[in-house]
């Protein structure tokens, strides 16, 4: 297999603020709602890779419309004397460019205003989303993908399954609050999916989803290993994955999504 096909590659977009309506609910699972949106805004929205993000701007309460931004040579302008939506990072889980539908699912029981929004939307409810603003790509030509994360990261996780070919194989470990939050994947290649649910932390202070991944053993041939979720579960995982199993950092891609006790909090690990 060549390094040409299994070169990721960093693609920039441009950034469109689109004010879009809510066209259905279904629930997933006790835990996660999926909200289907539309509207003419929609129309050209592009997202190259699970891995993606948009910014969603959550109006003050479920049924009104947020206030809209523009944008600027800096980014989403505000305007004065006005109270901002709140804004908060989520996947695009998937787009129909015939049926114009972008989907977004939500995890129920995660504190905050984009959670709260999500659990009382209808229908004819209004949210603006932004971007993304850029897509990291990571081929599917690899023999082996691992997935880890927690709740947070099941919608990327289930829209990679649904990408990959059937020649590949898919190691996805979660880790959940619930037994009721897990759900079904959809997915043509070889797939081993081991569930955690969080208990107390072992003697040696890890928790659930880093002990998990230290019973792996990684297949044969050239892989790749995705991680997101909560900042310090993700941080040890990575670190495993490089010091304990030897990976390289170039085919490691780690993410948290969310930290303990801090609102809106999305970053890479470098």
């Amino acid at each position: 297999m060549t390094n040409d096909l299994l070169a990721v590659q960093k693609v920039r977009h441009p950034i469109k603020i689109r004010l879009l309506e809510v066209k259905r609910v279904t629930e997933l699972s006790p835990a996660m709602r999926r909200i289907t949106l539309t509207g003419e805004d929609l129309l050209g929205f592009h997202s190259a890779s699970f891995d993606d993000h948009v910014k969603l701007l959550v109006p003050e309460q479920a049924g009104v419309s947020p206030n809209m931004p523009t944008l600027g040579d800096k980014g989403l302008v505000f305007a004065e004397g006005v109270p901002k939506p709140e804004l908060r990072d989520y996947t695009p889980r998937r787009y129909d460019p015939v049926s114009n539908e972008l989907d977004i699912d939500f995890v129920l029981h995660h504190q905050g205003p984009a959670t709260d929004w999500a659990t009382h939307a209808e229908p004819g409810h209004l949210l603006g989303i932004a971007g993304p603003r850029g897509s990291f790509v990571i081929p599917t030509a690899f023999d082996w993908h691992l997935l880890v994360g927690d709740e947070t990261a099941i919608p990327a996780i289930g829209r990679r399954l649904e990408e990959l070919p059937a020649t590949a194989k898919a190691v996805v470990i979660i880790k959940t609050t619930t037994e009721q939050a897990r759900i079904d994947f959809a997915c043509e290649c070889a797939l081993d999916v081991r569930w955690v649910t969080e208990s107390a932390p072992t003697e040696a202070g890890m928790g659930a989803l880093e002990a998990a991944v230290r019973e792996l053993t990684l297949p044969e041939g050239e892989g790749y290993a995705w991680a997101a979720g909560e900042y310090s579960d993700i941080r040890a995982v990575r670190q495993y994955l490089s010091e304990g199993l030897g990976l390289d950092k170039g085919r490691i891609r780690a993410a948290s999504y969310w930290r303990q006790s801090q609102a809106n909090s999305h970053e890479h690990f470098d």
